[in-house]
């Protein structure tokens, strides 16, 4: 068994890497993420069309892991094309007669994050994508998203991961991640290498040239996806401008931005079926985490024709109790809703461009 299978095994089971092993691993993602995004656009897989090089890819594989598992995904390869790295804010996939499935925040809750697994498949033989907020709020943002991190590294063409408002250096010093890595490594390191990794995920995704899924919602500075390419994205979240929208928008019923016709122009200039958002309701809102106040999660299923289907899941067993106990409180929320500008100007070393945004999550 590799270090790599190792470290998924353990983070598997809720066991926190050593900060060396966690430094490492957000090298190696971020070697990933920088070579994917500069790239030539390619069809994958490419391997299908010569057989005697996919039958030596398979079998160095097997040798390498020893798992059939590994061999078999070979054969279901969803190919995802990365464009360079100026222009990869999206990131494009195709369908290859398998099922995709498109996941919500995560919130550092790593056991309903299990659940998910579960009720959609481990990775690699489903192909993920999740739509950002892995970490803040739960007990186990570390966990959570070094898994989803370690899986990347392992099979980075069978999970994609972009980036939410929480994927922030000012809110993670807020909603809980960072005062998580200093209780459970006794310093800022690892969260400094984790929000480092922050600047490479993108910003939405492209499915099939029909499913435009993004964390938070449009912009009124966006009317082209050449716009949303455009973005340079290795950046702290801006307080304001497209990059700020794409991940912090909350589209509402309401006339202008808000809901505005021009969600269905955007999704009618391109020929897309339909979009998903994370925040709100546009088209499709997806949350794949249990929130406190006692709702279900889901996630959402795509086959090769674009069929889609919700599967929807509760709580883990052992958390619901967590749950129960932490919805009584949820009134702290607005507490620290109403302190948030104080606290985001404490930056902690963490230098602020512009004061600190008045935003509501």
């Amino acid at each position: 068994m590799s270090d790599l299978d190792r470290q998924i095994e353990q983070l598997k089971r809720c066991e926190p890497l050593k900060e060396s092993e966690v430094k490492a691993l957000c090298l190696k993602a971020m070697e990933i993420l920088v070579e994917e995004s500069n790239v030539q656009r390619v069809d994958a897989p490419v391997t299908v069309w010569n057989p005697s090089q996919l039958v030596k890819e398979l079998v160095v594989d097997f040798l390498r892991t020893g798992s059939l598992l590994d061999m078999e995904a070979h054969l279901i390869l969803i190919g995802i094309f990365f464009l360079p790295f100026s222009m990869a804010a999206i990131v494009v996939f195709k369908l290859y007669n398998v099922f995709d499935i498109i996941c919500g925040d995560i919130h550092g809750q790593f056991y309903d994050m299990k659940e998910l697994f579960k009720v959609g498949g481990d990775c690699p033989k489903t192909n993920y994508l999740f739509l950002g907020d892995f970490v803040d709020r739960g007990f186990y943002s570390v966990e959570t998203f070094l898994l989803l991190l370690a899986l990347k590294v392992r099979y980075p063409d069978r999970i994609t991961l972009i980036r939410g408002n929480h994927e922030s250096r000012q809110i993670t010093q807020v909603y809980g991640f960072y005062d998580e890595c200093l209780r459970k490594y006794g310093s800022v390191n690892v969260w400094r290498y984790c929000t480092d990794i922050f600047d490479y995920l993108s910003l939405s995704a492209l499915i099939e040239n029909k499913i435009f899924s993004v964390h938070g919602g449009l912009s009124p500075a966006i009317t082209t996806l050449d716009q949303i390419r455009t973005i340079d994205r290795k950046q702290e979240v801006p307080h304001d401008g497209a990059m700020c929208d794409l991940l912090w928008s909350d589209p509402e019923d309401v006339d202008g931005w808000g809901l505005s016709p021009r969600g269905a122009v955007f999704l009618d200039r391109f020929g897309m079926l339909f979009a998903v958002f994370m925040n709100q309701k546009l088209h499709l809102t997806l949350k794949s985490s249990i929130s406190r106040c006692g709702n279900v999660a889901a996630i959402l299923e795509l086959d090769e024709n674009l069929n889609k289907q919700f599967r929807v899941f509760e709580a883990a067993p052992h958390v619901r109790s967590y749950n129960l106990f932490f919805s009584k409180f949820s009134s702290l929320s607005h507490i620290v809703n109403s302190l948030r500008p104080n606290l985001l100007q404490e930056s902690r070393g963490v230098p602020s461009k512009k004061p600190a945004p008045d935003y509501f999550l």
